[in-house]
């Protein structure tokens, strides 16, 4: 196959590494398998520009795009879009989409399971028309990106205490705001502290990712308005994997829910895959089962953390 790689040289741990060198060893572990690739190194505000070309190109088989969660949900949403097949690598401080897809976060490991992979193909979820990989959020979880954004930070470690440093400045005054939740069940009016819509339902035991991408649904959390010490509580709990444990979420499985916020604030906002975003008044959330195609690891050599 003819593989395209997008690499995002200001995007997480790339930003540190040596993009020549690892641009020869991807070369020469995916000739290895049979495939041509060609290394394209890109500035972080050009990569969706460059990814938008890719797709466009006659002639190429695979988008192959290394970066965090942030370029690799770009990247899906033009996969999506275009229907060329995607492939990843994990080079971000999360990487949960790469984790869904069950791929080492070695990078060089991850490139020798996806060199030896094959096409397939897994669900990918949309707000509003708007593709997602991972995760849309509102409340507690956009408030802690919106401080975080404020925070400067150089590293994957820099970015997770920044992380850090959010929770602690998000739980002084938990948000607390009303909404109503549709779905083919009937329509229910809310007063929370936070909704996460995933693609396809979270697992359990590990920093919140899907553990599957082909069950066809949405996972649906919401957090009840919350003190202080509870979202402490509850924060440390999802980094641990036990937030199921909580008596504060509740969760439903769903193919497409509308969410509407009757008080909505002006300058309120939603995060979709780690990305700030103006929250509109109402967000229809659906799952598209099987609709993004993967290029997806070995399965032998698959097992990421």
């Amino acid at each position: 196959m003819r593989i395209v790689a997008i690499l995002n040289r200001d995007g997480g741990t790339l930003r540190t590494m040596d993009l020549e060198a690892f641009g020869k060893q991807a070369v020469e572990i995916f000739s290895r398998n049979g495939h041509a690739l060609e290394c394209r190194i890109v500035a972080g505000r050009n990569v969706e520009t460059e990814l938008r070309r890719v797709a466009d190109t006659r002639g190429i088989d695979v988008m192959l795009a290394a970066g965090g969660d942030g370029t690799i949900s770009t990247a899906a949403g033009i996969a999506f879009e275009s229907g060329m097949p995607l492939a990843v690598l994990p080079a971000g401080t999360m990487n949960l989409f790469a984790r869904a897809l069950q791929l080492p976060l070695d990078l060089t490991a991850a490139m020798e399971a996806v060199a030896a992979g094959e096409i397939g193909a897994v669900d990918i979820a949309t707000a509003n028309g708007r593709a997602f990989v991972h995760q849309f959020g509102v409340g507690v979880h956009a408030r802690l990106v919106r401080i975080r954004e404020r925070m400067t930070y150089r590293s994957r470690i820099g970015k997770m205490l920044a992380s850090l440093r959010a929770i602690a400045e998000a739980a002084v005054r938990p948000p607390e705001f009303e909404a109503e939740i549709h779905t083919r069940n009937g329509r229910e009016r809310l007063r929370v502290s936070g909704i996460a819509v995933s693609n396809n339902l979270l697992g359990d035991g590990h920093i919140p990712h899907a553990d599957r991408l082909d069950a066809g649904l949405l996972g649906v959390y919401m957090a009840a308005p919350i003190s202080t010490w509870a979202l402490i509580r509850l924060a440390v709990d999802v980094l641990l994997g036990k937030w199921r444990t909580s008596d504060a979420v509740t969760e439903q499985e769903v193919e497409q829910v509308t969410l509407s916020f009757p008080r909505r604030k002006h300058n309120a906002h939603a995060v979709i895959d780690g990305e700030l975003i103006k929250l509109a008044p109402s967000v229809t959330l659906k799952v598209h089962p099987g609709a993004l195609k993967v290029l997806l690891p070995r399965p032998t050599q698959a097992g990421a953390g």
